[in-house]
């Protein structure tokens, strides 16, 4: 399964804050055997959030969407998603009567456009906060909220699958630029896929789809890179 995420807001364009969503989206996929295949951050405009959730729909089997969930001026994370889909928004009953029934709330304690949604969008319920999510054919969009996305993301992970794969990690004690030539190497002689992160030392990610294939190419390589002084094991 290949996903695209999408994360929505001025505020993360700005830098006003720092956009974890995305970083834990991937992590949550991967564990599960996704493969992500975009991460993409774009402004509170009804017409960019139509126009990328129109293509990623067509070229990934889902799209999660976070940000520009609510009835404020700069919430039109929804109203972007329907037009994608060449869908109007409308008040869906579903959300009012679950707002109802596990918010306490009455219609008349919610301000206009909470619970609106794409025609024919599935709500996917906010147990941390008011506005609802939806999923909109194969697409998800969630709040961006952290609390609110992590939530509402726990309750549709079921509908994210994938092939397993398994990672290894080798730390050598010497520069990226030199061990290029054992990389390669190490690609040539097993079915895995490789990373590499200096930083001081560097971590090389090995990943491949067996447990065995994993730990065979990460003793290949733990026997030829020179390890941190005192380090036995590979990760």
């Amino acid at each position: 399964m290949r996903v695209a995420i999408v994360t929505v807001g001025d505020e993360l364009l700005s830098g006003d804050i720092e956009n974890t969503n995305a970083t834990w989206l991937c992590a949550r996929l991967s564990d599960r055997g996704v493969d992500v295949g975009r991460v993409t951050t774009i402004p509170d405009d009804v017409s960019t959030i139509a126009r990328v959730v129109n293509e990623y729909h067509a070229e990934y089997d889902a799209v999660i969407v976070t940000g520009g969930l609510g009835p404020t001026h700069d919430d039109v994370t929804m109203e972007g998603v329907a037009a994608a889909f060449g869908r109007s928004l409308s008040e869906d009953p579903t959300v009012i009567e679950w707002l109802e029934r596990e918010g306490g709330y009455s219609a008349a304690d919610l301000t206009d456009g909470t619970t609106h949604l794409p025609t024919d969008a599935r709500m996917i319920p906010n147990e941390e906060g008011v506005a609802p999510g939806a999923i909109v054919e194969n697409t998800y969009v969630l709040p961006g909220v952290p609390t609110e996305m992590k939530a509402m993301f726990d309750r549709i992970e079921r509908e994210f699958n994938g092939v397993p794969k398994h990672t290894e990690i080798v730390t050598a004690d010497e520069p990226e630029s030199a061990l290029i030539d054992r990389l390669v190497e190490l690609r040539d002689r097993f079915d895995v896929t490789v990373g590499s992160y200096p930083g001081g030392t560097v971590r090389v990610k090995i990943t491949a789809g067996s447990r065995e294939t994993a730990e065979e190419a990460a003793a290949w390589l733990a026997d030829r890179v020179q390890r941190p002084e005192g380090s036995d094991e590979r990760q």
